[in-house]
């Protein structure tokens, strides 16, 4: 499948979504529909065990949605968009693979949003981040009130959205946004090593892993502990464990049947 405002491919079992609608990345209808239709292709996949969401630009990871397309919106168009958004964000959250971003440049609005719904945020050292919707009125709808909360904290999300300006790489890791900072030129390589080795791992165990912290963080702890109980039931019955066990015992590499060596 070809898309017009995104640069879908792969690379050593890793699949990159790259955001590609110059001259900034700003998001119009189509551009958002084409997110979950890239990232469908990808977790149906079966030679992906990651996803990785990035941009093809230079200077740019996202500035948002194009706001001449929302000049044009009425209300009902709005909660058309929201729809589409919150349907991307469910789709990103129950996904069945690792995903992880790597941000450059400035990320600002929807396209940082996105990306707050990956397990692993890799950022380049000069990039800016932020979230300005107060700026125009506006609440970030991407899921990043629900998302920064958990991320950051109430108070930290609170102060972060009401004030609408922009972080560097180092203060967006001090406060929980992102999770490593790189080097702008080592970004790219430094995101798919990381990833690479996520996929040389047990494909069934990093599924579960994701659903439990993922889907059990939503929920009162009893509830997240039968998640964890129907998990760990699961890979118990699995062949992947039975491997892992033997290959502890006998003191080599495992093989797993998940996620076969090519």
């Amino acid at each position: 499948m070809s898309f017009k405002n995104l640069r879908v491919g792969s690379s050593d079992r890793v699949g990159w979504i790259e955001f590609r609608r110059p001259p900034l990345n700003a998001f119009n209808w189509e551009m958002l529909h084409e997110v979950p239709k890239a990232l469908t292709q990808l977790l149906n996949d079966s030679d992906i065990r990651v996803i990785v969401f990035a941009s093809a630009l230079e200077k740019y990871f996202s500035t948002g949605a194009d706001l001449k397309v929302f000049e044009a919106m009425s209300q009902d168009d709005i909660r058309l968009w929201v729809e589409s958004c919150h349907s991307l964000v469910l789709q990103m959250r129950g996904a069945q693979k690792p995903l992880l971003a790597a941000i450059h440049g400035t990320a600002v609005g929807g396209g940082l949003e996105i990306v707050l719904h990956c397990d692993v945020r890799f950022v380049a050292d000069n990039a800016k981040l932020g979230q300005p919707e107060i700026n125009i009125a506006f609440i970030p709808p991407v899921g990043a009130t629900q998302a920064l909360g958990r991320l950051l904290g109430r108070s930290r999300a609170l102060r972060f959205l009401y004030e609408g300006t922009l972080v560097s790489a180092q203060e967006a890791l001090e406060m929980g946004l992102v999770d490593v900072v790189v080097p702008a030129d080592r970004l790219r390589a430094e995101t798919q090593a990381y990833a690479a080795a996520l996929a040389t791992k047990p494909a069934g165990a990093l599924a579960a892993i994701r659903r439990c912290i993922t889907a059990g963080i939503e929920r009162p702890f009893e509830e997240g502990l039968g998640i964890e109980m129907d998990a760990a039931v699961a890979l118990g019955g699995s062949r992947d464990f039975a491997e892992g066990l033997q290959a502890f015992l006998e003191k080599r590499a495992p093989k797993w049947e998940s996620n076969p060596q090519r």
